[in-house]
């Protein structure tokens, strides 16, 4: 598990490109029959990736969390972006789709992942705050009907379109954890994907002084990028962002980003609320 300290705005704004994706980009998130995940000291988020090939692949608790288990005092979010995949919780089986996603619960003890055909390895980002309750393991599915009862299906409202090709940032939005889809204690989770011609995401951009942010780029092509645009919103900085990498957003920064094409992007938040309305929008006219 790589650890990642906090950073300061005062600091940021001195970066040289190295320092500011060495502090900010995780440059590679997906190993064959590895788990990859980074500590961040900002809100405590875990991030990172699982991609199980020919192994099955068990989530450790690691040095890092002073734990007996992963999910004894942590709750865990993760959408698959690979091929169909099984995750075992606590000697329950979930099969995930791909663009499908699964919720476990604090106190969730014994977790694994495989592929279902080595071929079309399934890819598992992950994401996981510190919980103080416990709520129950839901398996969300994106297009299907929920069968089971531990299944959701993610909600009209939270399969939302917003944008228009005129300003270049037609997307939809597929909120799969947060209050009123699948319950939590703090982490809220879910995918955006841009239409065909739309390139920004999140604008108008802005901050929020009560939770951090963590995007995961994906569906570029090799010579594909993201422009990623964060800092103060008078000290803006950029980052180039390459297909399945994953950048921090600390509470005080901007996030936003502009591609050479469309592309998808997961997003995951840990924090003081769940709100997901609650934005400090930042005037375009102001940004510097």
């Amino acid at each position: 598990m790589e650890l990642r300290t906090a950073s300061s705005p005062r600091d940021e704004k001195w970066y040289d490109t190295k320092r500011l994706r060495d502090e900010y980009v995780v440059e590679k998130i997906f190993f064959e029959d590895e788990i990859k995940l980074v500590y961040s000291h900002i809100d405590r988020i875990i991030f990172g990736g699982a991609m199980p090939v020919e192994k099955e692949l068990k989530l450790e608790a690691g040095d890092e969390l002073r734990a007996q288990y992963f999910c004894e005092r942590r709750e865990l979010g993760m959408i698959n972006i690979g091929g169909d995949g099984i995750v075992t919780a606590d000697g329950v089986e979930y099969q995930i789709g791909s663009r499908d996603g699964l919720y476990i619960g604090r106190g969730t003890k014994d977790i694994t992942f495989r592929s279902v055909d080595p071929k079309t390895p399934a890819k598992f980002y992950l994401a996981s705050g510190p919980a103080h309750m416990t709520y129950p393991t839901k398996r969300i599915l994106k297009d299907a009907k929920a069968t089971k009862e531990y299944d959701v299906e993610i909600l009209p409202e939270n399969h939302k379109k917003l944008g228009a090709l005129e300003s270049s940032n037609e997307r939809t939005i597929n909120k799969f954890i947060l209050p009123g889809q699948v319950e939590s204690c703090q982490l809220e989770m879910g995918m955006t994907h841009l239409e065909p011609g739309s390139v920004w995401n999140s604008m108008p951009c802005h901050t929020h002084d009560r939770r951090m942010e963590v995007y995961m780029y994906f569906d570029l092509p090799d010579d594909g990028f993201v422009m990623h645009f964060m800092g103060e919103p008078k000290e803006t900085r950029h980052l180039v962002m390459r297909n399945e990498q994953a950048v921090i957003s600390p509470s005080w920064s901007i996030h936003c980003g502009a591609g050479s094409q469309n592309y998808t992007f997961i997003w995951a938040m840990v924090g003081e609320n769940q709100d997901f309305d609650d934005m400090d929008e930042c005037d375009p006219k102001d940004l510097l």
